[in-house]
């Protein structure tokens, strides 16, 4: 044998016994999860077995120490599918999120739970909210805003009449893809089905390649993926997840306009979470409508050097041309700074509710 073939051998023998003590590794820590939750068990019938602050200090700690081949967020990926199953051997977490099957939403929630998750479709925001208030899933997936087209003012109007908490967030990369059939005749496509927002991130790319075709407004890229299934003359835009799903071809691939698209996504709940040391949280505040006000809401968040990341305005519910805030900011609720901040915005506001704090996304 040459020397070659002889190096091969033992650098495969070598990944051989990695593998069985990656594998034994493996099941000593799903072992150590069952332990946690009959430790949990025992001391507390009705136990919180997902801790998303302790999730995000592990990934965060496994991305810190990674020193390759592997990028840090391969590796915290690997890590985050091992604790889901983990996971899943104490309590399996349900998961309501905007439908149906093969959407964007779908795909941030199986990036933030991991495949062991067990997801379940809803046609409407409002119904993933319900699910979470009624407590038939631990937690639910809504889009609250595009880096190309802003805010998702549907997600935000729902926090208004809601008690639900922010558990989270998590930012997905949008990728566009336009998707045919094997039947469809691609030199005769006259009609493409997409979400509204997707045609909008989209509109130069169509604009040179199918400027003739009509656009049909669906509601959701995986809706528009099905569609297209029965039709010989269309095409849909949608992503990796609903080609899968629906067995379609790739007429072209990242199709956005904007090589950075990118879609903020909340996990929602019903509990209040502990700081993990990378926090963010969320306000909805009313202001009395008088000379200002806008000076006076946001003057503390600057004299605190509180960092602000998002401020969006929507229409009130209790009157014509008032309006409330939604206001993201780093630190979490519990931090003294920010509690010196929320005291006095309470003292100036006519209303505040304190959505959540949250880990800052790790993925």
């Amino acid at each position: 044998m040459s020397d070659t073939s002889i190096n091969l051998e033992a650098l495969r023998q070598r990944i051989d016994q990695l593998d069985d003590d990656i594998l034994r590794l493996i099941s000593e820590r799903a072992h150590c999860a069952q332990q946690v939750a009959h430790v949990k068990l025992s001391q507390d019938e009705d136990a919180v077995f997902y801790r998303p602050e302790r999730e995000a200090q592990v990934l965060r700690r496994i991305m810190a120490l990674n020193k390759g081949p592997l990028d840090s967020e391969e590796m915290a990926r690997l890590f985050r599918e091992i604790m889901s199953a983990c996971l899943a051997l104490e309590k399996p977490i349900k998961v309501s999120y905007l439908g149906p099957e093969g959407t964007f939403t779908q795909q941030a929630a199986l990036k933030h739970f991991g495949e062991s998750a067990v997801s379940l479709p809803m046609a409407a925001i409002d119904e993933v909210f319900r699910e979470v208030e009624a407590g038939a899933v631990n937690y639910g997936v809504v889009p609250v805003e595009n880096s190309t087209e802003g805010v998702v003012n549907h997600t935000l109007d729902t926090f208004m009449d809601s008690s639900i908490r922010i558990c989270g967030e998590v930012v997905l990369r949008i990728h566009h893809h336009l998707l045919v059939s094997e039947t469809t005749r691609r030199d005769k496509v006259s009609r493409i089905y997409s979400h509204p927002q997707s045609f909008a991130q989209c509109r130069k790319w169509l604009d040179a390649h199918f400027p003739h075709a009509e656009r049909v407004p669906v509601s959701s890229n995986a809706e528009a993926a099905k569609l297209v299934k029965t039709e010989w003359h269309s095409a849909a835009i949608a992503g990796d997840m609903a080609a899968k799903l629906y067995n379609l071809e790739r007429v072209a691939e990242k199709i956005e306009d904007r090589p950075d698209n990118s879609t903020r996504f909340l996990i929602i709940g019903n509990q209040d979470i502990p700081m993990s040391g990378e926090d963010k949280t969320s306000i909805v505040v009313a202001m009395r409508n008088q000379p200002g006000a806008l000076h006076d809401l946001l003057e503390p968040f600057h004299r605190h050097q509180i960092d602000m990341t998002r401020l969006e305005t929507r229409p009130s519910r209790t009157g014509v041309w008032n309006y409330v805030f939604f206001i993201d900011f780093k630190g979490h609720r519990d931090e003294p700074r920010v509690t010196a901040v929320l005291e006095e915005v309470q003292l100036r506001a006519a209303e505040l509710r304190v959505l959540g704090s949250y880990p800052q996304g790790v993925l």
